[in-house]
């Protein structure tokens, strides 16, 4: 059996953590911002496509919608890998965290103006991805190993 020790670095996991949940809930206050000035009435989720094609605040509710809903569909890989290779490797799992967060900033930013092709500004959130996947699967390996 392994003993799993928590590094001193770890905050800087539960930092970006942290992070990540003010980014989401300010993603929910934008959504809830943009129905309002739309007026798409609960429990629509999205304003139907005929109404955004002709109503441009309509439209850009669906945006921001889309992008708060594709960023909690991630949310739980993030989190999974975030956790899991930040216990062995936190300084790199932590950084790679938040260059995903920025990631998603940008492409909240560019989705949000209402032109679905900007959203590519923030595509590099995937490389974070990839780097907390790595550390995850050498986090594993090291616990499985030992």
């Amino acid at each position: 059996m392994v003993d799993i020790v928590i590094p001193a670095e770890y905050g800087y996991v539960i930092i970006v953590a942290i992070l990540s949940v003010i980014q989401l809930t300010g993603m929910g206050i934008s959504v809830y911002q943009a129905r309002q000035q739309a007026g798409v009435p609960y429990p629509f989720v999205y304003a139907d496509k005929a109404e955004a094609e002709t109503d441009f605040d309509k439209h850009v509710f669906n945006c921001k919608q889309r992008v708060h809903q594709n960023t909690l569909e991630a949310f739980p890989v993030f989190a999974t890998l975030l956790f899991t290779g930040g216990l062995s490797y936190p300084i790199i799992t932590a950084s790679a965290g938040a260059f995903y967060l920025l990631n998603k900033i940008l492409y909240s930013r560019g989705y949000s103006t209402g032109t679905p092709e900007k959203r590519s500004q923030g595509r590099f959130s995937y490389l974070g991805t990839l780097v907390m996947l790595g550390t995850s699967i050498a986090t594993v390996c090291h616990l499985l190993i030992n």
